[in-house]
């Protein structure tokens, strides 16, 4: 019987390839391992835990903040760092009672009031520009203004976008956060970004991009170069205040569809690559953290491109997704990525499985990536509305129970 580790411990065992006593467990600790905060709701009654009002931290995918209790029930072994405003612009540093559309109580951010309109719909707005929007009967928040829509040129681009950098209120932020949390025993993990191929996209929008992608890839350069560049000034400023502070930092970028990727291995190459070259090579050298990266998808072919641009943590592992079975992953990438994920599937199984079904897809899943480390457990994708609190009980139950060493 391995020596019982306390949470951080854990989870760098499994970073470094490592059997510890148990298999590491992420209870909502990232923006993409999240759950809905009407379901969030729904499975602290279940519980049996107090009643209280989760805090929205995510406003387009409308996440709750997991509380002590709940992390606890679940052996939780990750703690998250939140940027200042990571969604809309608005900060979460102030909070204020709210409702979901389904009556849910829950505390907002004190910016938030979204503009009712007359088909039932919800808008956030920046002045009169509505940035995001919830369609009636919707659950989320979509983003709907597109500031780099049309660009054609270089000079298009600095004339439509902004390229921020950190405010001393950004920092402050983190850096609290930061101190507050390595106190406790769990890992850190920073969310931070630094996305270049979906950035492009939420700047120009989906269509104008991908276009680009094929027809004017001077341009998608001309946008990879001002974010990273925006990155690695963000990360002269945050990475000395950090130092010590978190585990893992990581960034996100979307690369695959359900049946293959969103662009081909050539263009990733030639257009995108470089750019998250430039970015995960400062972090790799400038921080002992380790280099995380969420991309959905159908990503296999891309893995060894990614690895060689310095990621060490892959993460949704969408098992569900073509070549991205969990035999294969394993056995060709095991040795050189952690996979944060892939615990359960959150398309058919945990949403329309039953508990017994939720528990023998955990087991499962958890004899192919268990063995010799590099798997932290936590399900594909953010937990969603109306996903049943019994199911999730039995994911996290049977994570613990069949995740001990050897």
């Amino acid at each position: 019987m391995a020596e019982t580790l306390t949470s951080r411990e854990r989870v760098l065992c499994a970073l470094r390839h490592e059997e510890g006593d148990r298999v590491p467990i992420d209870f909502g600790a990232f923006r993409s391992s999240g759950i809905h905060a009407g379901t969030y709701a729904r499975l602290r009654r279940h519980l049996g835990l107090p009643a209280i009002r989760p805090r929205l931290y995510d406003l387009m995918q409308q996440l709750a903040e997991p509380d002590d209790d709940i992390k606890e029930r679940f052996h939780a072994d990750v703690e998250q760092v939140h940027q200042l405003a990571p969604s809309f612009g608005i900060p979460i540093d102030r909070w204020k009672e709210g409702v979901l559309p389904d009556g849910t109580p829950v505390m907002v951010p004190a910016g938030f009031d979204p503009v009712e309109l007359p088909d039932g719909s919800r808008e956030i707005r920046e002045g009169a520009t509505a940035v995001g929007r919830m369609t009636s009967g919707g659950l989320y928040f979509d983003r709907v203004h597109f500031p780099a829509a049309g660009a054609e040129t270089e000079a298009d681009l600095d004339r439509l976008c902004e390229w921020k950098t950190y405010t001393a209120a950004d920092l402050e932020f983190i850096r609290a956060q930061a101190e507050r949390l390595r106190a406790r025993d769990r890992a850190v993990l920073l969310c931070f970004g630094g996305n270049i191929f979906e950035s492009g996209q939420g700047l120009m929008g989906y269509q104008d991009y991908m276009c680009s992608v094929a027809g004017n890839p001077a341009l998608v350069r001309a946008i990879g170069e001002r974010l990273a560049a925006m990155y690695v000034e963000n990360l002269k400023l945050l990475l000395p205040l950090v130092g010590g502070l978190v585990d893992i930092i990581a960034c996100g970028d979307d690369l695959g569809l359900q049946r293959g990727l969103q662009l081909s291995l050539e263009d990733y190459r030639a257009l995108i690559k470089p750019y998250h070259r430039e970015v995960y090579g400062y972090i790799r050298e400038h921080s002992r953290a380790y280099l995380f990266l969420h991309s959905c998808g159908a990503i296999a072919d891309l893995l060894p491109d990614l690895i060689d641009a310095g990621v060490q943590i892959i993460n949704p592992v969408q098992i569900s997704a073509k070549g991205m079975e969990p035999e294969r992953l394993k056995r060709e990438f095991g040795k050189h990525l952690t996979f944060w994920g892939g615990g359960c599937d959150t398309q058919a199984v945990l949403p329309h499985g039953s508990p017994a079904e939720v528990r023998e897809e955990v087991r499962r899943r958890m004899r192919v990536f268990k063995p010799g480390g590099g798997f932290v457990f936590t399900q594909v994708h953010n937990i969603l509305d109306m996903v049943p609190p019994e199911n999730i009980e039995a994911m996290y139950a049977a994570a613990y129970e069949s995740g001990g060493y050897p």
